[in-house]
């Protein structure tokens, strides 16, 4: 896997901020959420993954350029 540069990186931050609800789309991990799962945005870190509390208890990164989350709302109008 190749890592995104810093751009990338602040854009995923603008783009996910802190308190965006998400919606899990796909994910290659066998301890993944099931499709489907409902989460807040915590962070992105310096590989632009979305870290996540999903609504089911797991914690686990939604990988930039592996794994698919699609923005619910910002927290904000939830």
């Amino acid at each position: 896997m190749r890592f995104p540069n810093k751009e990338i990186v602040e854009k995923v931050r603008r783009e996910y901020p802190a308190g965006t609800r998400v919606e899990l789309v796909r994910m290659d991990d066998c301890q993944a959420p099931p499709l489907g799962t409902l989460g807040t945005v915590t962070g992105v870190d310096d590989t632009a993954s979305l870290m996540v509390d999903w609504d089911n208890g797991s914690g686990l990164n939604v990988v930039y350029g592996e794994d698919l989350a699609v923005k619910i709302g910002d927290g904000d109008n939830d």
